[in-house]
């Protein structure tokens, strides 16, 4: 939900703060106000294209910023986690659009793209308006609108997830039958290629192996000279450290009975003297291990050498020719048995088919039920919003299962008729802009749930209605106020006075620059901008009376 707004330097709004709570909100002005201004604002903090003509005039930089709760949007909260962007139950947006064009957008104070605050926004938002109501002649939005109606989010998991096995084994079989046609000399040079690492016959470990006892051999002389005279110098030498250190223990010993400090510097020389001496048997018994073996490093030398060649030639590093090994090895066994793999392939495609016609199936039987009891609900309601003679119809087809989808066999349509001895037929042909704005707000009261974005704007969808209708428009974005948190920006009395908040937009002059303000209209405020959306002054005569008679009404 959305919980504030803030603005600064978009368009003619020069800086704008304002809170938002839970239920209907209306917005209201003359045209020119700056309405769609704060559908524009929106828009930007949910990831929505940035102009630059946005900026204010003489401005650097436009900058909105937004403060979301997403205590009851769960989808928005897994989405922040994912990200390691979740600070609690609150989102901030923040959106800059410079003056020469570039953007960016920050979600709880960290960057992100504009792809991902898209991502973000749709989780949050969801705006309505004579454009957003044409995505409803798109057939994909007709079957999400459909599947979210029915709630049968198993039986579309159970289809995607059977689709998938198909499609996957469609694939393995189309690189097998690719496989199959090769040229018989690749397949002949794959042997050979086969047959040279079967004759290394290289091992795991044995590279890392290789290389240590090489670096041991080729290192055996220093490591034995240099060794013992290291060991010489702890003790056996002449002045070796041991024997330095025995003269200080025993100066240290004498001196320790006139001062018990010493008692401690006698101990630790003592502890050192011992580490010494064991240090230098250490070496002794490493160095007597040690041999110079150049026959054996000649052995090791070739193999790394046999081991490196083979990996160049066949472009891998040395580390992954056993792994190499064994892909030959696997490719060469798919096809010589290629001719069982894919009878073995075919008939686990059999299967899945069989399971994926059955969760289509299942799936398709889901979607004629609940397109029933939709249309039924949405033609109820566009009959209510002054088309009583509208019919609407939800057209479930069955296409071809043989070629599994992650959506099902179906194919949804919407079929629409306003007028009486037309029969419906589908939206994108017979349904005008103010009819689509009608069934787009049928359809979201009938979609009503506490799934979704949590916010909807609607961007003067009553359009071109009038009188009784009007009030049921209202009504109708009440309803869904009391379930989501819904702003509407309207022209109209009857749908204004619907609101559980009404914000008055207005602009105005001064010192040659045109400015926006909002102001949350207390009762006496909203009856005269009542009154002035009737036709009147807002100060007297039936217009008042009319605006007191539609708030009354409202119960406000």
């Amino acid at each position: 939900m959305l919980r504030s707004l803030q603005i600064r330097n978009l368009a003619i709004i020069d800086e704008l703060s304002l809170d938002w709570s839970t239920g209907f909100h209306v917005l209201t002005g003359e045209t020119g106000a700056g309405k769609s201004i704060l559908i524009d604002a929106l828009g930007l903090v949910i990831g929505l294209r940035a102009d630059a003509t946005l900026v204010r005039s003489g401005a650097e930089k436009a900058e909105v910023s937004a403060e979301f709760s997403i205590a009851d949007c769960a989808d928005a909260a897994a989405w922040l986690a994912d990200r390691d962007l979740s600070e609690g139950d609150d989102c901030t947006i923040r959106r800059v659009v410079h003056a020469e064009g570039r953007t960016r957008a920050f979600v709880n104070g960290s960057a992100v793209s504009a792809t991902e605050l898209r991502e973000l926004g749709e989780r949050l938002v969801e705006i309505f308006g004579q454009g957003e109501s044409r995505s409803l002649l798109m057939a994909d939005a007709q079957r999400r609108a459909l599947d979210e109606s029915g709630r049968y989010p198993e039986l579309l998991a159970a289809v995607t997830g059977a689709a998938r096995s198909v499609q996957q084994i469609d694939a393995d079989i189309d690189s097998l039958r690719a496989a199959q046609s090769r040229d018989p000399a690749q397949l002949e040079y794959l042997r050979f290629q086969l047959q040279e690492l079967d004759a290394l016959a290289m091992t795991a470990d044995e590279l890392a192996e290789l290389d240590a006892e090489h670096k041991r051999l080729a290192n055996a002389g220093r490591l034995i000279s240099e060794g013992d005279g290291t060991q010489q110098l702890l003790y056996g030498g002449e002045a070796s450290i041991y024997d330095q250190l025995s003269r200080a223990v025993s100066a240290l010993h004498g001196l320790s009975p006139l001062h018990e400090g010493f008692a401690e510097a006698e101990n630790l020389a003592t502890s050192a003297q011992a580490q010494v001496r064991e240090a230098a048997d250490s070496l002794r018994r490493l160095i007597e291990r040690l041999d110079l073996d150049p026959e054996r490093l000649a052995e090791v030398e070739s193999r790394l050498g046999a081991i490196h060649d083979l990996a160049r030639k066949h472009r891998v590093r040395a580390d992954q020719l056993v792994e190499r090994h064994a892909e030959l090895r696997k490719e060469l066994g798919g096809l010589e048995d290629a001719g069982t793999t894919l009878a073995r392939l075919e008939a686990l495609r059999e299967t899945a088919l069989k399971s994926y016609t059955a969760a289509a199936v299942a799936l398709t039987a889901a979607r004629q039920k609940a397109a029933g009891a939709l249309a039924a609900s949405v033609t109820e309601r566009v009959r209510e919003l002054g088309m009583p003679n509208a019919e609407f119809v939800i057209a479930v087809e069955a296409t071809n299962r043989d070629k599994p989808t992650a959506q099902g066999a179906d194919f949804v349509r919407f079929d629409f008729s306003a007028n009486p001895g037309q029969p419906p037929r589908p939206l994108a042909k017979v349904a005008s802009g103010g009819e689509l704005s009608r069934i787009s707000l049928a359809l979201q009261v009938s979609l009503l749930s506490d799934e979704g974005a949590a916010t909807m704007i609607f961007d003067e969808v009553d359009a071109g209605i009038g009188g009784v209708t009007a009030d049921v428009v209202g009504q109708q974005l009440a309803a869904l106020g009391s379930h989501r948190q819904v702003l509407c920006v309207t022209h109209l009395a009857q749908v204004a006075a619907r609101g559980s908040e009404h914000y008055g937009i207005a602009k105005s002059v001064s010192d040659g620059r045109t400015r926006t303000q909002v102001t949350r209209l207390d009762r006496p405020a909203r009856v005269a901008e009542l009154s002035r959306m009737l036709g009147g002054d807002g100060s007297s005569g039936s217009t008042v009376t009319l605006a007191e008679e539609l708030l009354g009404r409202a119960g406000l």
